[in-house]
């Protein structure tokens, strides 16, 4: 910490100077006492590493301080010293109350001294020297700003490089690059992501977008776990601005316990990698549903972190399956056979095409009651009596229907291959937004 003055009361200016000259000697003392006033406020007890380098910071600050005192034409170097110290503290991830409360008691230190070596010397030049101090204390606050100052540009700079490193090792996983160990060690330093776990992908749709669970925009939440390998001061720093991430790390409790989501934004989805913990698939779905107002896919659990790219594919692959109006959450291995389809869109389009085709030449509005009956008589288990209740017409009314579409594409909806071709055309036709005669031939 660096004390240097520059007052326009040249008498004052030059007591203290003289007596600035007579401490020179007494530079280590002096880092001694300021170290034993800064540590006596803590309660914490500092390393033996950290307490030498303390008493370093405290040497030089007050040797640059005395230097610009005794050779005012040698510039600011008490401002060049603070400046350096705050980016210092920031990197090293210390309090920037620590720094400012140091730079207090180095005031208090470094003008006792003056004071005690004037009183002992030239008692009656004490007056002077006291009506000095406003300036001295002036100059002690320039310091403490540009040191604050340049703590806060660096803990900014830190931020947004630690931002960008998770946003890299993120996409990085979720393109599949899990399988590089250096990826996997970055991601356990970096994310507190051990290689081994229950993890899954969200991917959600572009429309309006969600109230992201632990995210800035939602209510849940209190942030990730820090990093498992944080053991420096360096390193805390890095795993505490990664928590901070512009909501791109947040953790939700569930009755199994904290699922962790890492959102990244891509150009038409926000995509989640999740950290199940001991949390279920249902309970993941549960957690989102209240925030959720676009369409969302859920990956299969997966269980290394290089597995992850393939969860994000299959996560996308449940989002295509979705296609009504109002919200869905659709988990893969509930959607597989509309998953099949998105798959294969030119093979799906073709399967529509064969046995679809028949109908759309017909009325189109009689062709969309059958479509419709068809479409709730499937949801219905096949129960004629059920799709007639939800269709409000008579049973019958429904089992004529179904004839009809059995006439049309040749197929019988009690024989097991016919049915299946049935629904997977019906599939394909309302997955890939197209008509038999407008796409779906491939």
């Amino acid at each position: 910490m660096a004390i240097t003055t520059s007052s326009p009361d040249r008498s004052g200016a030059a007591i203290l100077r003289k007596a600035v000259a007579r401490l020179s000697d007494r530079l280590p003392d002096l880092a001694d006492r300021l170290v034993a006033e800064i540590l006596r406020g803590e309660d914490w007890e500092r390393p033996s590493g950290l307490r030498d380098d303390l008493w370093q910071v405290c040497h030089v600050g007050l040797g640059h301080g005395m230097e610009a005192i005794l050779d005012p034409e040698r510039g600011r170097t008490d401002l060049e010293w603070a400046e350096r110290l705050g980016r210092r503290r920031a990197e090293q991830g210390q309090p920037l109350d620590q720094l400012l409360r140091s730079y207090r008691l180095a005031g208090m230190v470094f003008w006792e001294a003056v004071v005690e070596a004037v009183a002992q010397d030239e008692p009656a030049h004490v007056p002077t020297l006291v009506r000095h101090a406003t300036r001295t204390w002036y100059t002690i606050d320039e310091q403490s700003s540009t040191a604050a100052a340049a703590y806060h540009r660096t803990e900014y700079d830190l931020l947004r490089r630690s931002e960008e490193r998770v946003q890299a090792v993120v996409d990085a996983l979720l393109e599949g690059h899990g399988v590089d160990g250096g990826l996997l060690a970055t991601a356990n330093e970096v994310l507190g992501l051990p290689e081994q776990g229950r993890y899954a992908v969200v991917v959600l749709g572009q429309s309006e977008m969600p109230d992201r669970p632990g995210g800035a925009a939602g209510p849940l939440g209190d942030g990730p776990a820090p990093a498992s390998g944080a053991a420096s001061s360096a390193s805390s720093a890095s795993s505490v601005s990664s928590a901070s991430s512009v909501s791109s790390a947040s953790s939700v409790s569930s009755s199994a316990g904290a699922i962790r989501f890492i959102w990244r934004m891509r150009a038409d989805t926000q995509v989640a990698l999740v950290a199940l913990g001991g949390a279920s698939l249902d309970e993941l779905i549960e957690t989102l549903r209240p925030h959720v107002r676009a369409h969302a896919g859920v990956s299969p659990i997966v269980f290394t972190l290089a597995e992850l790219g393939t969860a994000r594919w299959l996560a996308e692959l449940a989002l295509r399956t979705c296609w009504s109006a109002e919200p869905e959450i659709a988990l893969l291995d509930r959607r597989l056979p509309s998953a099949l389809v998105v798959s294969q869109p030119r093979l799906a389009g073709r399967l529509g095409r064969t046995v679809l085709g028949p109908l759309y030449e017909i009325d189109p509005a009689y062709r969309d009651v059958l479509l419709s009956t068809l479409t709730t008589w499937l949801a219905c288990d096949g129960s004629a009596a059920r799709a007639a209740a939800k269709l409000y017409c008579h049973h019958n009314t429904v089992l004529n229907r179904l004839r009809r579409i059995e006439q049309l594409t040749g197929r019988q909806l009690a024989r097991p291959n016919d049915l299946t071709e049935v629904v997977l055309a019906l599939s394909a036709v309302r997955l890939l937004d197209s008509t038999p005669g407008s796409g779906l031939d491939g």
